[in-house]
């Protein structure tokens, strides 16, 4: 009888890295602390505005910067540790290039010796919170949704300020040259209208040239304030309605954390029943071949 041990796989070092930054980056704790850091590198980025302020404080808000840094650096690498198993899936999501990018910009040396557009990347920090509220998310994703319905919404309106206004400059040109007196002054008349302000003392104005005037108007505000705005309002619902129901259906990040777990046990114990099953196998196997030769011993014995 041959016995089998069950053999024990050891586990990868990518594997645990991964499981042990998945144990951390799914926290709640750490999720407050990135958000906490977040909120103080805006207000660090607010505090710089103050000359007197940034001049006395100057090196104590180096450090403080150079603190956010650091955590910054500290939480993409704990991030990007959590996909060291599956590295692809890090880059799959776009708010993992983000947080990258706005990351490594930090250590770039042209984006270092302009302070311009350093502070403007620090500002992008700010939009990371959005990362953390699921709402604002939803908000930022909608927006982004709509920008090819918005799009085609700028071109109908832009059509129409030209129509109208090149309809102002034939109508009202001399008669008021200071809002028509040309197709830019006739296009930011008609755009500063299309809030509804000053509407009442164009139609009173227009009214003293023409009656006529007071069609002109009141055919605009109902195509650009009424239609044109309802269309914009009515793309953004439906790209919000969209961004919703796509956040609905990712998965929880929290939850994220115990299915690998829950995965990686289950694979675990597939693989110890299998292994038993092979041993199994294999005295089956050497059962089945001594049987023979224990029939054969009485018949020796009485020959």
């Amino acid at each position: 009888m041959t016995g089998t041990t069950p053999s024990i796989r050891p586990v990868p070092s990518r594997i645990s890295l991964a499981s042990w930054c998945r144990g951390v980056t799914g926290a709640r704790w750490f999720a407050v602390t990135v958000v906490g850091l977040i909120l103080a590198n805006a207000a660090l980025l607010g505090t710089e505005t103050y000359p007197g302020v940034a001049a006395e404080w100057h090196t104590a808000l180096r450090l403080a910067e150079r603190a956010c840094v650091a955590g910054f650096t500290v939480e993409i690498l704990l991030r990007l540790g959590a996909h060291s198993d599956r590295p692809r899936d890090f880059f799959r999501d776009p708010w993992n290039l983000f947080d990258l990018a706005v990351v490594l910009s930090a250590f770039l040396p042209v984006v270092r010796e302009n302070t311009t557009v350093l502070r403007l990347l620090r500002l992008a920090r700010v939009l990371r919170t959005a990362r953390f509220l699921p709402q604002l998310r939803i908000v930022l994703v909608a927006v982004a949704r709509s920008l090819p319905g918005t799009v085609s919404f700028l071109l109908v309106g832009a059509l129409l300020l030209y129509v109208y206004a090149m309809v102002g400059w034939v109508f009202f040109a001399r008669a008021d040259p200071e809002h028509y007196g040309s197709i830019g002054r006739a296009v930011l008349t008609l755009f500063l209208l299309m809030t509804l302000d000053g509407i009442g003392d164009a139609v009173h104005a227009g009214l003293e040239i023409s009656r006529w005037s007071l069609l002109y108007y009141a055919s605009y505000v109902l195509l650009a304030s009424f239609v044109l705005v309802n269309v914009l309002i009515g793309v953004v619902l439906t790209s919000l309605e969209e961004a919703r129901e796509m956040e609905q259906g990712q998965p929880e990040p929290s939850a994220a954390p115990e299915r690998e777990a829950a995965a990686s046990a289950r694979a675990d114990l597939l693989d110890r029943i299998s292994t038993a099953r092979r041993a199994l196998d294999d005295l089956e196997e050497s059962l089945s071949g001594r049987a023979p030769e224990a029939a054969r011993e009485p018949e020796r014995a009485a020959g």
